[in-house]
Order: structure tokens, then C-alpha cells, then sequence
């Protein structure tokens, strides 16, 4: 809420995608539309239009701006650099259909982030690819229909923009410098007191308070350079519109906990992942296959049913335990369905940002409408699908960890 509410996101984004070579125009406006993931409606409200204002200055048809932006935001929704809102969200679900079958298994919200992380490349490429290859040579060139006035996020960055984005690196920086003092060293202060490493160490068990400390403190940098903050309660505001738009997450985990606790209660849970279980394994399926079918199953559940924590919470007190029985990690687990998830997300008409998609290819073409934004989207979705499950199976066949103490497989 501080990062967004002081403009440092805003101009953060503004600066990445302004200042890109002509040549890496496309790539960095799908990087930038994954990185906004990790704030809101931001990449929606602002991202998605400028990359088709920037299109349009450039000479290049303005809609294949907003696709290219629009599949890094949404399309590329489960990969990013840095931990979202969402993690933490999923990581709980997991957490307590994990305990189904474990009482003391621990999911942390870091769970699947080395997998985010390459994925963040692999989808700005693979993004890339199919704005130059496919969408621009079928959109053809721009006849100039629709409103075409750039607004004022096509301006550069102010002096005083330029200042905060100064100030909180520094900030960034002080407070980087911290946290590696803390878990760099083998007897830092944020590693785990009983073995000295970083599995369930204060690092990772409190990695949602580091996030927030994190924000606050280079939010208010920036608004204190920019003048957005001017004493403590512009800051509380800040946070406080944040917290207003949080009512329906409330109602949803609300509703998410005691359908999980109905599940523990009546053993239905225990029951449909024993037998789920028994029938994949007299199936004959590996780990792999079975994977890639579950990534399939949530790209299609989530073309009807839109929210990612929503659906998560119906299927995770089912698949966690069916694949933990399986000797599959939740986490695991967790970072197929992000894949699924994500994909068919800008295909997806129940997305709540999808009505204003369409509004946005209005804008530069009178006659788009929902047929326009899903045919034009559909290559993404192909790619996507087919590059990141690519990922996986190379991921599952090493045996990486998706994430810090985060394996592929139970232990025996």
C-alpha cells in the first residue's frame, strides 16, 4: 500500500518502459507487465495502456502494445522477481491442505520463488516471440481507428520523480544491506538458532514481515522526496486504502478456512486423496505426466472461475494430500497450478480486469470486443502453456527445488 500510494510503482514502471532501447521496446514491456504482478491493479491501470501508447509512438500498431503488456501482467501472473500478495495467500492454503495428511507440514510464501524467477525470463521471452512473430504480422498495420490521445503517462519522469527513485534506492540498498547481515554470516541473526541455516530460520518464517518492512521503508522514501508523504498520517492513508480494497480477500479466507476445516472434520479430504491416490498410482503415470495433467486441469478450471486464491482453496485440500500420497511436495504441487493458472488467464472472460482489456482494444479499434481480445491473446496462451510446462519437466527431470527449502519430493 506505501509503494503504491506514494507513485513509486508508477514511476518505477514509467522509467523501465520509457527509457527501453527501440530494439528491446517489446521484451522490456513484458518484463515490466510481469514485474506489476506484484502490485495490484497497477500493471492493469497503467501498464497495459502505455505499452499501447508506446506501440503507437513508435510507429508499430498500438494493440499489439497492449497484448504484449496484458500477457506480462496476466499471462505471466505466477513468474516474478520479487514475492507478491498472492504467495503468501497460496502458501497458506497449501499449508493447511498439506496438514490433511502431515499435522507439522510448514509452507512457506517463498515456496516456488527459484521458480519464479527463471520463469520471469522465460515469459518475457517467450512473450516477446509471440508479439514479433505472430500478433504483429496478423494485426498488419495501424489505419488509426479508435481514440488515439496519449495521456499523461506517456511524459518522462520529473526532476522530483527522478529524486525518489534515488532516495529509495538507497533506502533499498540500507535495507538489502541488512537482511544479508543478517543471513549472510553462518552465525547471522536471522538464520536458524539450532542448525545455522536458513530452512525454517526467522528469515524465511517471517519473510511476509520483510516484505512489508521492506515496502514501508522505500515507499516512504520515495513519498518523502516527492512530497506524496508529508507527515505520518499521509502514510497511514496510504495503507488504509489499501486495507479498504481488501474486504472481499477477508470474506474469501473467511470461507476458504472452514471449507478446509469441514474437509479435516469429515475426513473427505483424507478420503478423496487416498483414493485419487490409489487410482494414479494403479494408472501408471509419472511424476512428470501427472504433473502436466494437473497444470491442464487448473489452465481449464480457471477459464470459468477467475480468482487464483478462490480456486486454490477448492483444489488444494483435494490434489495437495492426493499428490503428498504420491510422495509429491505441496509445494510442488502449488507451483503446477500457478503455471495452469497463469496461462489461461488472458484468455480467460471471468478475469476481473478482462472488461477493461477489452475497453483498452476499444479504444484503437471501434469494432474489438471480447472475440478480439481472446483471438489475439490465444498464441500467448499456447506458448505460455507449452514453454513453461517445458520448464517443469527440465526442472523435475534435474530435481531442483521450486523454491528455498522446497523439494520435488517427500522424504521416504
Amino acid at each position: 500500500g506505501v509503494l503504491e500510494s506514494s507513485g513509486l510503482i508508477a514511476a518505477g514502471l514509467r522509467l523501465l518502459v520509457l527509457s527501453a532501447p527501440k530494439h528491446l521496446l517489446t521484451f522490456v514491456i513484458v518484463l515490466a507487465g510481469v514485474l506489476s504482478n506484484t502490485a495490484s491493479e497497477i500493471g492493469y491501470v497503467l501498464l497495459v495502456p502505455l505499452g499501447g501508447i508506446i506501440f503507437l509512438g513508435a510507429g508499430r500498431h498500438p494493440i499489439a502494445g497492449l497484448a504484449a503488456a496484458f500477457a506480462g501482467v496476466s499471462g505471466g501472473y505466477s513468474a516474478n522477481l520479487l514475492l507478491g500478495t498472492v504467495d503468501p495467500l497460496l502458501a497458506g492454503l497449501s499449508e493447511e491442505a498439506a496438514r490433511i495428511v502431515d499435522d507439522g507440514y510448514r509452507v512457506n510464501p517463498a515456496a516456488n520463488y527459484y521458480f519464479m524467477v527463471v520463469s520471469t525470463f522465460v515469459i518475457a521471452t517467450a512473450g516477446t516471440w509471440v508479439t514479433e512473430r505472430i500478433v504483429i504480422p496478423r494485426l498488419g498495420a495501424y489505419e488509426g481507428q479508435g481514440d488515439t490521445d496519449a495521456p499523461d503517462v506517456l511524459q518522462e519522469l520529473s526532476r522530483i520523480e527522478r529524486r525518489g527513485l534515488g532516495y529509495a534506492l538507497l533506502a533499498a540498498g540500507v535495507f538489502v544491506a541488512f537482511l544479508l547481515w543478517g543471513t549472510v554470516p553462518a552465525d547471522g541473526f536471522l538464520r536458524n538458532p539450532e542448525t545455522g541455516g536458513l530452512l525454517r530460520s526467522p528469515f524465511l518464517s517471517g519473510i511476509v514481515a520483510f516484505i512489508f518492512l521492506g515496502g514501508t521503508v522505500v515507499g516512504v522514501a520515495y513519498g518523502a522526496a516527492t512530497g506524496a508523504f508529508r507527515n505520518d498520517a499521509d502514510v497511514m492513508n496510504g495503507m488504509g486504502k489499501t486495507i479498504s480494497t481488501l474486504g472481499t480477500y477477508l470474506v474469501l479466507v473467511f470461507f476458504a478456512a472452514q471449507f478446509v476445516a469441514y474437509f479435516n472434520w469429515t475426513n473427505l479430504g483424507l478420503i478423496m486423496a487416498v483414493k485419487g491416490a490409489e487410482t494414479l498410482r494403479s494408472s501408471g503415470l509419472g511424476g512428470i505426466p501427472l504433473m502436466l495433467s494437473f497444470v491442464l486441469l487448473s489452465s481449464f478450471i480457471n477459464l470459468f472461475m477467475g480468482s487464483a486464491s478462490a480456486k486454490w482453496a477448492i483444489m488444494a485440500p483435494v490434489f495437495v494430500p492426493m499428490f503428498m500420497l504420491l510422495g509429491y511436495t505441496p509445494e510442488l504441487t502449488q507451483t503446477a497450478y500457478r503455471i495452469g493458472d497463469s496461462t489461461s488467464n488472458i484468455i480467460a472472460p471471468m478475469m476481473s480486469y478482462f472488461a477493461l482489456i477489452v475497453a483498452f482494444f476499444e479504444r484503437y479499434d471501434k469494432r474489438s470486443g471480447i472475440g478480439t481480445v481472446v483471438a489475439t491473446m490465444l498464441p500467448y496462451t499456447v506458448t505460455f502453456f507449452m514453454c513453461w510446462s517445458v520448464l517443469l519437466v527440465i526442472w523435475m527431470t534435474l530435481g531442483l527445488p521450486v523454491g528455498p527449502g522446497a523439494g520435488l519430493t517427500l522424504a521416504p
